[in-house]
């Protein structure tokens, strides 16, 4: 059922067809200036006769939606909104139309135009008496037209809004329309492209290769998580989304490669709040001859660089707190985090000791859950929400990490860290396992724990152990989450508001 502007404008597009008038003209027009630098360079002069010389911006050929309209007598005003921001236009009805019939300027510009249509116009900018830039418009040409009213937003002379497009279900669904109406928007996805930009720029100047791995796997491996299934016809197999890059990565270290690197997106079949999404943005590194120490210090002034890179400081925001990126970072082991945050040593527990404590502490188990899983609860419960500027958690359980390599001094633990911002994880590294008999080992006890219901335990990769009897020389590797950072440099609490589109229910009705 359309709404009564939908009918409306669709009576104006067959109007403006009846003029001899393509509403979709399928001719290029060529934009040769933009908004914001119009406003930004515009320069004049004032000759001794008191006459005006524009410096620049004579010959202008700029398009955008129109966003605004008024008549004021044989002239009107409007704004164009392009991709950098908005401009004034100003339009003489004997200068568009000085030979033809002047009621098609007329009944063009101010009937049949809505806010929401792009248009094309070429002129000179001026300065208004108001001391407002604006375009003077001698040529204009209708480029789309809109069927479906924009929401207006408005504010008073109070700076009360009005009407806002707010509703967070609706700006998700219509990102499009978010992004026409809240100019802010705009802006976390710029820094969003800033920050892998930075990020990216960090990692080819050390000499390290951007790869791409297969997003379709016949083993679900990489990380503990629940994957989306698929079949593939013609092979007549199953195949996965990947849960993570991790274990092709490697493989490309066993092939000779010193340092490669993947921004891509992973995919994993669990539970959506406002800061998980079940497809997400992922970057991942492995860098032979490195171990997790020097990752640490890798990690830190990339982060420090991409901040500056995104906001011209190495501090951000999040709510009302200061979360400085500057190195060096917190570092905190994670029994001696757990022991700071709940006074209970977790070092000699065995799983029925761990299970008492998570009773003690309120904490939530179930029979699938073996030590790593108990000690995450514990540390997740308990000890996250406490770490606000980065902090490096290191030194976890070897049950915690089948991917990653035992301590070089420490028994029972592995060489990993994950790095914490304002209680959140945002990174996850290891020196690599690159043992194969050790990593057999590690992939049967995770293929038990799935026997006993852990249906995030990781299987067993055949290949890839193959891979690893071949010899893989020392490696680190870590991963990122970019969606969080994005949260984190653009001070932003939900993972939707830096996510184009993220997943939703189907709306009703569909």
């Amino acid at each position: 059922m359309l709404s009564e502007q939908e009918i409306v404008r669709r009576e104006a597009l067959q109007k403006i067809r009846a003029l001899g008038i393509d509403p979709y003209p399928a001719a290029k027009f060529e934009v040769t200036a933009y908004a914001a630098d119009i406003k930004q360079h515009y320069s004049e002069t004032v000759a001794a006769d008191g006459t005006k010389q524009r410096l620049n911006y004579q010959d202008i050929a700029i398009a955008g939606r129109l966003m605004a309209s008024r008549e004021a007598g044989k002239a009107a005003f409007g704004e164009i909104q392009d991709s950098t921001g908005r401009i004034q236009i100003y339009i003489r009805r004997d200068e568009i139309c000085p030979d033809a019939d002047k009621s098609l300027y007329k009944e063009l510009f101010l009937k049949l135009l809505d806010i929401g249509d792009f248009i094309g116009v070429k002129g000179y900018a001026f300065r208004t008496k108001m001391g407002e830039i604006t375009v003077h418009v001698t040529e204009f040409k209708l480029l789309s037209k809109s069927l479906r009213p924009l929401p207006i937003v408005k504010k008073d002379a109070q700076g009360n809004v009005f009407d806002a497009f707010t509703d967070p279900e609706l700006r998700y669904r219509q990102r499009y329309v978010d992004l026409t109406v809240n100019p802010a928007v705009r802006e976390v996805f710029v820094k969003r492209t800033k920050l892998v930009q930075a990020m990216r720029q960090f990692f080819v100047e050390k000499g390290w290769l951007e790869v791409e791995t297969p997003i379709l796997q016949p083993i679900h491996g990489g990380a503990a998580a629940r994957p989306f299934k698929t079949h593939h016809n013609s092979l007549d197999t199953a195949l996965y989304m990947r849960i993570a890059n991790e274990l092709y990565l490697k493989r490309l270290i066993v092939g000779g490669f010193d340092g490669v690197f993947e921004f891509g997106k992973m995919f994993r079949n669990e539970g959506m709040d406002r800061t998980h999404n079940p497809e997400f943005t992922a970057m991942e590194i492995y860098v032979a001859y490195k171990d997790y120490i020097w990752m640490m210090e890798m990690v830190e002034t990339c982060l420090e660089r991409v901040a500056i890179a995104v906001n011209g400081t190495s501090d951000a925001m999040v709510g009302d707190r200061k979360i400085s990126f500057k190195a060096p970072y917190i570092r905190l082991s994670m029994t001696d985090a757990i022991l700071k945050y709940t006074g209970i040593n977790i070092d000699a527990l065995d799983e029925a000791g761990l299970r008492a404590v998570c009773k003690q502490l309120h904490i939530e188990t179930d029979a699938s859950m073996g030590k790593g899983k108990l000690i995450d609860a514990i540390f997740g419960e308990k000890v996250e929400s406490h770490l606000i500027q980065p902090t490096y958690i290191t030194d976890y359980p070897v049950e915690m990490s089948p991917l990653a390599k035992k301590h070089r001094t420490k028994a029972g633990f592995v060489e990993r860290f994950e790095l914490f911002v304002n209680g959140k994880e945002i990174a996850n590294a290891y020196s690599e396992l690159n043992d194969p008999i050790d990593q057999r080992e590690r992939f049967e006890e995770q293929m038990r724990l799935a026997g006993r219901g852990d249906d995030e335990a990781m299987p067993l990769d055949e290949d890839f152990l193959r891979a690893l009897e071949y010899g893989m020389p020392p490696t680190s590797g870590l991963g990122i989450g970019i969606d969080r950072l994005t949260m984190f440099l653009t001070n932003n609490v939900s993972i939707q508001e830096v996510l184009f589109f993220p997943q939703m229910k189907p709306e009703k009705g569909s």
